[in-house]
Order: structure tokens, then sequence, then C-alpha cells
């Protein structure tokens, strides 16, 4: 039986353009969107979602091109953009009633989070972004020999054919990114087989959507940038204490984008929500305590 979030019914929802999103869905009350990250698929979220649900309705999807949503080939860069991924996320917590939501995000997920937060203030009440920078401040950051601990961000970027191609020949490689990026042991095995199974199948699009953060996603961030464009939502970043080594200060980074910012540095590794989730819980619950403006 393939492993899903306990105590959870999957349902598909409607995206953009005819896309449907699978989604694990649960609880009753106000509305929570919990997005995954890369390598991940909604599964991520199996022992954050169930504590939430006590009090809200947790909606996990899989992002478009990922899991088991619909994965459409990239007909243009805006296919896997953030922006059309945040359309998406609005128009499947819209199909259950909600117009206004939670929303938080790891990863990948999170610079969807972000998007639609900034397209969409009306509909995201809160904002919680796990171990991960907006995309254009990640691209203005890397550079010289550090850079190499982001060398997939650059292999994807790449035009298409040569990333697909060298990717889709060594899928089994991205198992490197769940053990180089998480602590030993930290997947049960029948949790990473499934990211590995999950991912094998979603090669292009995956390859689309890292290709649209050097591209399309970079712009959007530094339109709003240069418009002075800002999440005006409560916000919650929690992440590693990885801005030393790069030389970077996350917090301030992120509060040229959030108004309303609480920035917490943790123990904890990249994939904290599975490694530590009674700390993201606590962190989630402390975010949706917090008034909206």
């Amino acid at each position: 039986m393939t492993p899903d979030v306990p105590g959870f019914d999957r349902v598909r929802l409607p995206g953009t353009d005819g896309v449907q999103l699978s989604a694990a869905v649960g609880g009753s009350g106000p509305a929570l969107v919990l997005l995954h990250g890369f390598p991940q698929t909604s599964l991520m979220w199996r022992s954050v979602a169930p504590q939430l649900a006590a009090t809200h309705t947790v909606i996990c999807p899989d992002l478009r091109g990922y899991g088991a949503s619909d994965a459409p080939p990239a007909a243009g860069p805006d296919t896997y953009s953030a922006r059309t991924m945040a359309a998406d996320v609005v128009a499947a917590a819209r199909a259950l009633g909600h117009d206004r939501f939670a929303l938080a995000g790891h990863d990948r997920g999170a610079l969807v989070a972000v998007r639609a937060g900034l397209d969409s203030p009306d509909a995201v009440t809160h904002l919680c972004s796990l171990d991960v920078l907006p995309t254009l401040d990640s691209w203005d950051i890397l550079h010289g020999v550090s850079a190499a601990v982001a060398w997939h961000l650059y292999l994807m970027a790449q035009p298409p054919g040569l990333p697909e191609a060298m990717i889709a020949a060594t899928a089994d490689d991205f198992g490197s990114f769940l053990d180089g990026w998480g602590r030993e042991g930290l997947f049960p095995a029948e949790v990473r087989a499934e990211y590995l199974r999950a991912s094998r199948e979603r090669v292009p699009s995956i390859v689309a959507d890292y290709r649209a953060g050097a591209g399309v996603d970079h712009g959007h961030d530094a339109a709003d940038r240069a418009a002075g464009r800002r999440l005006t939502m409560p916000v919650t970043v929690l992440q590693q204490d990885w801005g030393a080594a790069l030389g970077f200060d996350a917090a301030a980074l992120w509060g040229a984008w959030a108004a309303d910012l609480d920035h917490r540095t943790v123990d904890a590794g990249h994939f904290m929500a599975e490694e530590r989730p009674d700390l993201v819980v606590g962190a989630l619950r402390d975010l949706l305590a917090r008034p909206v403006r």
C-alpha cells in the first residue's frame, strides 16, 4: 500500500488550465494549506497535518508536476512557474469552499507559497516558509565556490533536453538529496521509496519547475522588488543556520519581503517537518494565533 497522510482523504481538486491536483484533506475549521518541497510529495506532512487537523481543515496537495497531480507538458515558461502553481493552490482551496486560507510551504512549496502571498494577498491570511529564501535572493547569494552546494539549480536551469536526459538516466540519484540534506535514517524505507518513485516518474516537470525558478520566477520577483510589493500577512520563517556559512543574513533578506515577520533559526535539518514535526506544528500554531492585518 502506498503510504499517505494518516486519517486523511485523498481527493482530486481543480487547479488552473484544466490541471487536477491530488490532495490529502482532513480536519475541519479554517483552512490551512501545506505545500511540499523537492524531492518530496504531500506525504512529507504525514506527522504534521494530523496534529493541525484538530483545529483546521488541512489541505496537502501535490504541486502540479509532482506526485499524483497532473503533469502537463511544459508548453512555455509559465506552465510550471511559481505564479501558475500559486494560482493552482488558490483554485484548489476555493473548490473546497475556502476563499481565504493560511499557507505553509517547504522548499519549492515555500516559493509557491510566497508567490501566492504576493499575488493573492486577499486569499492568504498567514504564511510560513520552511528552509528556503525567496527566489530572487537565492540567486543573488549564490556565488563563487559556495554555489557548488546548489549545483542542481544550475543543471536544471539549462535549456530543455540535456538536463532531462541526464536526470532521467540517473533518477534514483535523487536519493542523494534525501540523504545529503537530512540526517541518516530520517526517512522510513517505504517513504524514501515513494519519494524516489514519484520523482522518477516526474523528471520533465520537476526540471521545468526548476527552470522556471531561474527564469520567469526570478523575473516576477524582480518586478515585485522594483515595485515595492511585500507580503502583507503575518509571516513565519523557519530556517537552518546556513546563512552564516554562505555569508548572508537570512532574517534581513526575509525582512525586505515581509512587514510582519517572525524569523526563527532552528536546530533542525532541511527536512524539518519530518525530522522535528512538533517544532513545525508549534511554529504554525503560533503563526495562526497572530492577528490578521
